[in-house]
């Protein structure tokens, strides 16, 4: 028999959509069948969304992770900005984390927390990808924005605009790798990649400014002489047409908003995030924990369903690379 993968799924703020889209993306039959679900959330938490969504939660074929940061008799405020709830969010993801790095879990899935609740509590944080990184002992990330029509990695994303238009070579160049790593693993195939300038039209030959030509012409020369298909730097304000139409599998990005707002115009409702540069498979929605409507029963888990389904994607090519390499190994020790 098949072995299903174990996915750990942390459901974020507890005061958000989190919750709710976690129970309503594992209440759908399409979806439930394909891992073996770990569901990291306070019963309290959890059991508010629940009671909202009209989802038992032991109907589901999910294991809790019981998290315990919350009073099991506490009362939810939903769509409230909390110091304890951005506290209970961060532990989420921290325990999804160590799963996937005991072996516990193949993959993580994260739903949304809230930036400025997390300060209230006294912990620094700039984003999921960069705590991630941190708690694996990464010295490096990226994030990737995926969706079926297209695919964006992004050379810096949460930081000051003016600190993101200081371009580094070398942090190009291992954009540009990690991104052809991740998406020949999903296509099976090398990716075709265009890279972003970072000035109007590229900088039309130093009119509109120079890191274009002095420091994005020798990155992109650089990859290639590593063997990876890509090419530019293109004008941002037409090559994600060029890539949506079928000319390139993934467009390398100079920082957050240039990537961002494309992606979410062409397919807010499925483009996934994927966390590069970490040694675990982590994807998560790419929206926010919506606290205006937390509570109401009107969360769509459309995005969830697609950052669960490609977490599940993932790790079982891990799973199978895996397999392969001992297979071959057991191979080698027998001759």
């Amino acid at each position: 028999m098949k072995t299903l993968p174990r996915i750990a799924i942390s459901i974020g703020d507890p005061a958000g959509v989190g919750a709710e889209i976690a129970l309503k993306a594992l209440s759908d039959k399409t979806v439930a069948p394909l891992a073996q679900w770990l569901l990291i959330a306070d019963s309290a938490a959890l059991y508010a969304a629940a009671r909202i969504a009209g989802i038992d939660p032991s109907t589901l074929s999910c294991k809790l992770v019981e998290a315990s940061n919350l009073p099991k008799n506490h009362v939810l405020a939903f769509g409230q900005l909390r110091a304890e709830y951005g506290l209970a969010a961060i532990d989420y993801v921290r325990r999804a984390t160590e799963l996937c790095l005991t072996g516990g879990a193949d993959a993580m899935v994260t739903a949304p927390l809230n930036k400025e609740a997390v300060s209230l509590s006294g912990s620094a944080f700039s984003g999921h990808t960069e705590f991630i990184a941190k708690l694996t002992g990464a010295t490096e990330s990226r994030m990737l924005l995926v969706s079926e029509k297209l695919a964006t990695v992004h050379v810096s994303t949460h930081i000051p605009l003016e600190w993101a238009c200081q371009l580094d070579r070398k942090r190009i160049v291992r954009t540009i790798q990690l991104g052809n790593d991740a998406l020949q693993l999903m296509l099976q195939r090398p990716p075709r990649i265009a890279v972003c300038g970072i000035n109007p039209h590229a900088g039309e030959h130093g009119l509109f400014g120079t890191q274009d030509a002095a420091v994005i012409v020798p990155a992109v020369a650089e990859a290639r002489a590593l063997g990876i298909n890509c090419s530019g730097p293109y004008s941002p304000d037409t090559i994600f047409v060029r890539a949506v139409r079928g000319e390139f599998d993934l467009v390398v990005a100079m920082y957050h908003d240039q990537g961002h707002i494309p992606m979410k115009l062409i397919d807010f409702e499925a483009t996934v995030n994927v966390s590069l540069g970490i040694p675990i498979i982590r994807t998560s929605v790419d929206h926010g924990t919506a606290f205006d409507i937390a509570g109401h029963n009107i969360a769509d888990p459309t995005n969830m369903k697609a950052a669960m389904k490609l977490a599940v994607r993932m790790a079982t090519g891990k799973l199978a690379l895996k397999a392969h390499t001992n297979t071959h190994r057991s191979a080698k020790a027998i001759r």
